[in-house]
Parts: structure tokens; sequence; C-alpha cells
């Protein structure tokens, strides 16, 4: 499933391939092969460095291994109901999902962070986290980019997924204000020592819950990044296990949601979806450690480990904007229509996809 940076396919192949295929009247499969390499090479230019917060403290932690990120079959298996348990019994590789959403004028590219635990210790010190723990745990970022006929386009924008809520960010230079819903604030960029040093956006996670947010923007996140320890993520060609909680160059793969027996595909099966809108993740006992719900400010006792809690992608909601359930991943011209203004915007959101695997549209 994962892979790194693929080729672009040049010029003169896109012609060489369809002067081979018109002879045989099959012009469809180089057209498309083309348009998938274009994809997935954008997706891995723009995919964001991640500065991942990490907590220490208590059984549930692990010594900070409960807030790496990594796959929801990191284990060997598609079980989501295990992968609690399993978390102090497995190597955490670092992978991250995508997906690619196009019109004519824009990318929308969607990355998802997946941890086996959303766990609390006990105390309430950082922004938005709460007292309550459940299996498996899904936050991620949207990337907005405009088409401006450049190699990689032009980064605009990036919305970020805190539990609930979504908060949307501009980088210097674009043109993108708010619309119906408020700017948070700016997108810090990030050269990474793997590729060519191009900026990426950079974001950061907190720990526990892993509510996502444009980096430095949280003056905690800003603190550990600077002083404190965590884990600085940056996407490549190998998918690595952190050295510590306190590893500041660990790479990721990306793996595409569409892939042959990927998320998408599975999201009917049982063992990993309790429905197609959320990840299986119960409150059974766990025999190697602290169970789910022994982390919360009541404790083992007493505990709240709410179950089935984690959703995918496409069933991500801000509860109080107008765009509807999962639009971020599967109608993301609407959703940031509604968030953004922009030069040149259009009366109505540019709902005309050329690309939008979610909704089955492959042209």
């Amino acid at each position: 499933m994962p892979h790194g940076r693929r080729g672009r396919l040049g010029a003169a192949g896109v012609a060489a391939a369809l002067a081979l295929c018109l002879g045989t009247g099959i012009v469809r499969p180089a057209v498309a092969e083309a348009a998938s390499t274009d994809r997935a090479t954008l997706a891995a230019w723009w995919a964001p460095v991640n500065f991942q917060d990490v907590d220490t403290t208590g059984e549930t932690a692990l010594g900070g291994k409960s807030d790496y990120i990594t796959s929801y079959d990191y284990d060997g298996d598609l079980n989501g109901r295990n992968n609690w348990e399993n978390t102090s019994q497995f190597p955490l590789a670092a992978h991250v999902y995508y997906s690619v959403v196009q019109t004519p004028s824009f990318t929308y590219l969607l990355y998802t962070y997946f941890h086996p635990r959303d766990w609390s210790d006990g105390v309430l010190d950082n922004y938005q986290e709460d007292l309550s723990e459940h299996e498996n745990d899904s936050e991620g970022a949207l990337v907005v980019v405009a088409n401006d006929g450049s190699t990689y386009g032009k980064l605009e924008a990036a919305i970020t997924v805190a539990h609930s809520n979504f908060y949307s960010w501009v980088p210097d230079g674009s043109d993108f204000t708010s619309g119906q819903e408020s700017v948070d604030g700016t997108l810090p960029l990030k050269s990474d020592p793997h590729g060519d040093g191009h900026g990426r956006p950079f974001i950061t996670q907190q720990p526990n819950t892993h509510a996502a947010w444009a980096e430095g923007y949280l003056s905690r996140e800003r603190s550990e990044y600077a002083s404190g320890d965590g884990v600085v993520y940056y996407p490549g060609s190998t998918a690595e296990v952190p050295d510590s909680a306190n590893d500041r160059d660990v790479q990721y793969t990306l793996t595409d949601i569409f892939a042959s027996n990927g998320m998408w595909a599975n999201r009917g099966l049982t063992s990993l979806f309790a429905t197609t809108n959320n990840f299986a993740g119960d409150d059974s006992g766990n025999p190697y450690g602290a169970k789910c719900g022994a982390g919360g400010v009541l404790g083992p006792a007493n505990g709240t480990c709410d179950t089935d809690a984690a959703n995918p992608p496409w069933a991500w909601d801000d509860g109080d904007d107008l765009p509807g359930r999962g639009y971020l991943a599967t109608d993301p011209a609407e959703l940031v229509w509604d968030y953004f203004d922009w030069s040149g915007k259009p009366s109505s959101p540019d709902v005309a996809y050329t690309w939008d695997q979610y909704n089955g549209i492959t042209s």
C-alpha cells in the first residue's frame, strides 16, 4: 500500500503512449495513467511537515508512543478493535493517508493522520483536550492548490481538523481571505531535508487527542517545538519509527486512500468499520496494560471509553459551518468556496470536478 514519490510522465512520453495506443484504437488507459501520476506527484510535493507533540505521562502514554502516527493496520491485521491493545506490541511506522480531488481551477489534497489511541492523562492542560478516551483516532488537513499552469500549482490555503471543528489558514503570498468562516491565522512553510528544500505546509498536532493546527498557532505547541519534546514527521521514501519521544527527523510515506484493498475499499469491512462512517473501536480489556478509559480523570474504574468514535475523512464534520458532513474530503470545492474569498471567486461553487473518486468521477 505505501509508496514514495512517483516520477512524472513527460510530454514526450505522453505523446509516444498516445501514438502507440492510437494504432490499436485504445487511448484512455495512457491518458488515465498520466493523470494518476501527476496527482500522486502533487500529493507528495505538498505533503505537510507535521510536528506531533508528545505526552509521556502515565501508563497509557507508553512513554510517548501513544502519540505516534501510523497506519490502521500497523499490527498486521484489519481489526480496528485490537488497535488500542496492540499499540505497545508493534512498531508504529509512520504512514499518512491522502486523497486528491480536482477541478480545472484547483487541486484539493487531503492528508489523514491516524493514531491507534485517543487518550487522556487525566489533566486538562491543552486547548480542546478532553478527559474521555477512545480506540483509534483520525484527524487531518486539507491543502488547497491553485492550478495556475506551473508544475506544482500555487499553495493558497489549508484547513485543519480538530475533532468536530475545522480551522483555516493562508500562507504569505496567498490572496485568500476570510469568507463565511474567519481565517484563523498564517500557514507557515517549512523545508525538509529529504527533498529539494521547497516550502511545505507546517502543521502541528496536540498530544493525547491529536487535534491539528497550523504550527505556531497554539502557544504550548510553539513552546514544545522550540524547547520541549515531540516528533517532527517529514514526507519521504521510508516509513520510519521514531527513536524516542523527541525525534526531530522521522520520515513518513504516503498511502492513497483509494489504493487497492485500502481505506475506501474496506469501508464496508465490519472488523475495521463499525459503520461506513465510523472506525470500529471497543472498550474491552487490555492484557498489556491500561485499558481504554483508564487514563481519564475518573481513573480505571470509572473512566470513559467511547466506542466506534473515530471517523474516516469522508465523515469529518464541523458542527457549526454550512457545508455538509464529509465535504472536506468529498466536496471540497463547495467547502472552500464557503470558507474563503479570493480574487476571481465565482458567484457559486465550481463543482465541475474532473477527479473525485469519492463520488466516482475519474474522467
